[in-house]
């Protein structure tokens, strides 16, 4: 199984029938594997630049410094998330060890009007727990803006991979409920308890997921159509997009959310990677687009609350 790619800038920059192929090659991906490497995002280097550099002066940091930032309470959806506190195989209904990582979590930058759902409130516009790092917030900030925007860049594209119109998605998605995890895998000194990996077997529960993984690393694995596990690589300068329960759902599965983990060979030096997790907006309900009545209507956000609680 070879790995595809989409340029995002050339599909934007196209028109008539080069259009149209390079939609039809990327339903073609969302159909097979759910998972691409995206080119010509246009995110600015300084962007990306900068949050690395944040998030590795946060993971820097001892126990009791990121500690500061840690959820106050259980379910409590933003700031740092210690190691044995999550096991992402549960969500399919395996259990296993918890994963070998850490993370810090952000979500909204704002809160919209009109948002009455005191769930909503609870899981999903609670405050980010800022740590008291030197340009730690506005380079979290700027990159979850960026995210924000690229992420509707590619559900343009995906409108036009599926032959709707490309603004068809735009009245669910003027405030997603997102959420942007910084992880951190620690090395890996030894052999991993039985079934435990840096992150368990899971598919991503959302719309879509925009991957930056640290240049070069590895570990990402997706399970082919065929049962077989492949890795993912991780070039410069791109990033990776994989499709999630909820699009798999509004397609009807036409696309597919595939199973992916992040391996725990012995040995392994450390791994970051930003996971920027796009959900449409909290009230937004979600039916097949083909208008069958193959799934009842789910409210966005309530299913991503569910989703999320399983695996904590």
């Amino acid at each position: 199984m070879s790995f595809a790619s989409f340029d995002l800038a050339a599909f934007e920059a196209s028109s008539g029938a080069d259009r149209r192929a390079l939609a039809q090659s990327l339903d073609e991906i969302c159909r097979t594997s759910g998972f691409l490497v995206l080119r010509g995002h246009g995110v600015s280097p300084s962007v990306i630049a900068d949050v690395w550099a944040a998030a590795a002066d946060f993971f820097a940091q001892d126990m009791a410094a990121k500690a500061k930032v840690a959820a106050p309470y259980a379910g409590y959806p933003y700031g740092w998330m210690g190691p044995d506190t999550e096991a992402l195989a549960k969500s399919k209904g395996v259990d296993t060890p918890p994963d070998l990582k850490e993370s810090f979590n952000g979500g909204p930058l704002a809160v919209p009007d009109g948002i009455s759902d005191p769930d909503a409130h609870a899981f999903c516009y609670q405050p980010t727990l800022w740590p008291d790092l030197p340009s730690f917030r506005s380079a979290w900030e700027a990159y979850y803006r960026a995210m924000e925007d690229l992420a509707a860049r590619v559900m343009r594209a995906f409108a036009a991979s599926l032959s709707l119109d490309d603004n068809v998605f735009d009245d669910v998605l003027d405030a997603p409920v997102s959420a942007l995890r910084a992880l951190h895998y620690p090395a890996t000194m030894g052999v991993a308890l039985e079934n435990q990996q840096r992150a368990g077997a899971h598919t991503d529960y959302g719309s879509l997921t925009i991957l930056l993984p640290q240049p070069g690393s590895r570990g990402l694995e997706i399970m082919s159509p065929e049962g077989d596990w492949i890795e993912v690589p991780a070039p410069e300068n791109a990033f990776v997009i994989n499709i999630g329960d909820l699009m798999a759902r509004w397609t009807n599965d036409r696309w597919v959310s595939t199973l992916h983990r992040v391996v725990a060979h012995p040995h392994q030096p450390a791994r970051q990677s930003l996971a920027y997790f796009h959900q449409p907006n909290w009230e937004a309900v979600i039916t097949p687009l083909d208008g069958s009545d193959a799934y009842l209507p789910v409210k966005s956000g309530p299913y991503l609350m569910e989703k999320f609680r399983s695996t904590h």
